[in-house]
């Protein structure tokens, strides 16, 4: 099985892109992204504490995944998003996050580039595009520094989709 990770900022089409991805291969599914499921079941704001928790479900539901019949599972984002979402917010990540990072592991990695248009959801903080652009960037950087091999995702809707399946072929 093929382990792909979707990640990126927020907006920026990483769940949609799972999907389409599942659709679009023989043998493939996809894990949604835990945060929201967390953040939709929480009465009141998330605080520093809950990115743990969010993080440890994330990684909760890869490794419950039944690998026995699906030939690719795409990751709708991994611990590196709650590391990244922890520095910006809080300007620390917890320890089990950062170890999380480092020790997960992926075959391959998708950086969506934010280059679709903001959708307003409640579960968001809505970023400027200036500020999209520099998670994007440090998520390049982490995905290099960790020397995750990754391509970056542009363009919309179809184009977008080939564009991920071509990276895919490549790797």
């Amino acid at each position: 099985m093929k382990k792909i990770l979707i990640t990126g900022p927020e907006s920026s089409g990483k769940s949609m892109l799972c999907r389409q991805l599942a659709a679009s291969l023989p043998a493939a599914d996809w894990i949604p992204e835990y945060a929201r499921v967390y953040l939709a079941g929480i009465d009141r704001p998330y605080v520093q504490e809950d990115l743990l928790l969010i993080a440890q479900g994330q990684c909760q539901s890869e490794d419950a995944y039944p690998h026995s019949h699906t030939r690719w599972l795409f990751c709708d984002t991994g611990p590196e998003v709650v590391y990244v979402w922890s520095m910006v917010k809080y300007g620390q990540a917890d320890p089990w996050i950062r170890e999380a990072v480092l020790r997960r592991s992926y075959d391959f990695c998708l950086l969506c580039y934010p280059d679709l248009p903001w959708e307003e959801d409640p579960l968001r903080e809505a970023p400027s595009p200036e500020e999209r652009l520099r998670l994007f960037e440090q998520y390049e950087w982490l995905l290099r520094s960790l020397r995750r091999p990754f391509a970056v995702v542009r363009e919309e809707g179809e184009d977008r989709v080939r564009n991920a399946l071509k990276a895919l072929s490549l790797y």
